[in-house]
């Protein structure tokens, strides 16, 4: 006779492999990332333009860790049943992002006029803040994603995962940002 096993099994050793597959992914985009930080001192060294706006930078930075903040909070609503404030934090950190893609759209708009892509800064300048940007995006997407699918959850369990695996996702943007920012904004 076969022994059924609980659901409860399954549900946690799901949750044991999806968890594994996101830090694998994380660390497999983390590697993306350090190789571009990396191309900018084999290109440029240590020299920045004087016109980075830094002000700019530093907005962008101060948002983004504000941002990590909500994502937290989102995810810790989530886990003790508080949907409502979960979906408020969800949705303060969407707002965050967009203005954050917003920020960087600026930030392009002055870079062109200073430094070009056909420039090595402008390059790198670009390209950083491209695939960052593009980063943010899907975050912005998954968290909004995992906004209506807690809004129309049945159940506090069955959107926790969603949760937690965005705002982990979230986080790691986050942290990319905190080593792209002194890479183009500080050093030089």
């Amino acid at each position: 006779m076969t022994q059924h096993v609980p659901n409860v099994n399954h549900r946690f050793n799901s949750l044991t492999i999806n968890r594994l597959g996101l830090w694998l992914f994380l660390v497999s985009d983390a590697s993306f990332f350090i190789a571009l930080i990396t191309s900018r001192f084999f290109v440029e060294g240590t020299s920045r333009p004087d016109h980075v706006n830094q002000a700019l930078g530093l907005g962008l930075t101060v948002l983004l860790l504000l941002s990590s903040l909500t994502a937290y909070r989102a995810e810790a609503a989530a886990e003790h049943g508080d949907r409502k404030q979960a979906q408020k934090m969800l949705l303060a950190t969407i707002a965050m992002g967009v203005i954050f893609i917003v920020g960087v759209a600026f930030e392009w708009y002055e870079a062109l006029q200073h430094f070009p892509p056909s420039t090595g800064f402008g390059t790198i300048l670009f390209t950083l803040t491209g695939v960052h940007v593009t980063h943010v995006a899907t975050g912005v997407l998954a968290l909004g994603f995992v906004y209506f699918q807690v809004r129309r959850s049945e159940s506090d369990a069955d959107s926790q995962w969603a949760v937690e695996g965005a705002v982990k996702w979230w986080h790691f943007v986050d942290v990319a940002w905190v080593f792209i920012y002194p890479t183009l904004y500080l050093v030089g």
